[in-house]
């Protein structure tokens, strides 16, 4: 078969979820590539199977998403057409249309478009999949690539995986560490600085050598955070997506929101403990295939909101409610993998 073209224009921690079914679409096609957003490009290229990596900002998605392009919209359809793809699939997550990427494919000449859709899709598509309740966003992914005629290979396990650099050497600190990611793309799915603080402090109480990571734009925060104990090593906004895999990929446990790390912390093997915020479905969104605990009140009124900024502040009482001595129990239960679930 031809080349074909995975679409997934969300977020890092979306696309490394999508990683199974582009590996499962790798399988049966001379190529695949993939069609990322901005906030999802660098995650694309870390995916195995994947030959190469086209952009587009697209106005229909992302928490402050783009204008309306039209010469951008334009330029990726030239850019589709003229690579010949045979075949596209559209993931999108449980409340996403599809349907603006499947006509901007059908612009682009591509014979055949697989996506969900809820929505009525005309001639758009030529695969309208319906998803499962109570499916994972992995498995989700997968369920769609079948549908659209790319199982994954039998006896390959529907694992995240990423390729990336094979250590951390002068960024982490020697022998054993634990990772604390305090912020999220989504700030409603964050813990509060200040309770990030208390946990880091309370890591190294326990005898923990903590490290703490985050993105360019959380430099303040991570320095407020780090400064909760002695030791702890501040990484933020020092480290690529790829050297950030390597970091996660050598600790014990690494302590997280529902964001993008904890979605490369299992796709490096890291067991997680998930600071997860109910404004999306645990069921959904939880560490995907690694040991992992989640704290968090999953019943707090918030739950299913998909709210981006906590309706409940100050409260925040989902997430403000975990207690340090919760969080070193649970690193705990993970590293020594007793009672937890994979």
């Amino acid at each position: 078969m031809s080349p074909v073209l995975a679409v997934r224009l969300d977020s890092a921690g979306d696309v490394l979820l999508t990683g199974p079914a582009v590996r499962a679409m790798a399988a049966h096609a001379d190529a695949v590539d993939v069609l990322a957003g901005p906030a999802g490009r660098a995650a694309a290229r870390l995916l195995p199977g994947v030959r190469d990596v086209l952009e587009l900002d697209a106005p229909w998605v992302g928490y402050r998403p783009a204008p309306v392009d039209a010469g951008a919209v334009a330029t990726t359809v030239d850019e589709v057409r003229a690579r010949g793809y045979s075949a596209a699939v559209v993931f999108t997550s449980f409340h996403q249309s599809a349907l603006p990427a499947a006509l901007l494919l059908r612009l682009a000449g591509v014979p055949f478009v697989a996506a969900t859709s809820e929505d009525y899709p005309g001639s758009l598509l030529d695969v309208r999949h319906h998803r499962a309740s109570g499916r994972h966003e992995v498995e989700a992914a997968l369920d769609l690539a079948r549908a659209a005629g790319f199982p994954l290979p039998a006896g390959e396990p529907p694992r995240l995986r990423v390729v990336a650099r094979d250590d951390a050497r002068g960024l982490v600190p020697e022998g054993e560490y634990v990772v604390v990611h305090p912020g999220a793309s989504v700030p409603a799915r964050a813990p509060r600085p200040e309770q990030a603080r208390a946990l880091v402090a309370a890591l190294a109480a326990a005898g923990r050598r903590v490290v703490v990571t985050g993105g360019p734009r959380e430099t303040a925060t991570t320095a407020l955070v780090a400064g909760g104990a002695a030791g702890a090593r501040d990484l933020g906004g020092r480290t690529t997506l790829e050297e950030l895999a390597a970091v996660l990929a050598g600790a014990a446990a690494v302590v997280v929101g529902n964001t993008a790390p904890a979605h490369l912390a299992a796709a490096v093997g890291t067991p997680v403990v998930s600071l997860f915020s109910p404004v999306v479905p645990a069921e959904q969104w939880r560490p995907w295939g690694v040991p992992h605990v989640l704290l968090g009140d999953q019943h707090a009124a918030c739950a299913g909101s998909r709210a981006r900024v906590c309706p409940l502040l100050p409260d925040h009482p989902c997430l403000g409610g975990v207690t340090p001595a919760e969080v070193v129990a649970a690193v705990a239960a993970v590293t020594a993998h007793e009672g937890v679930p994979a």
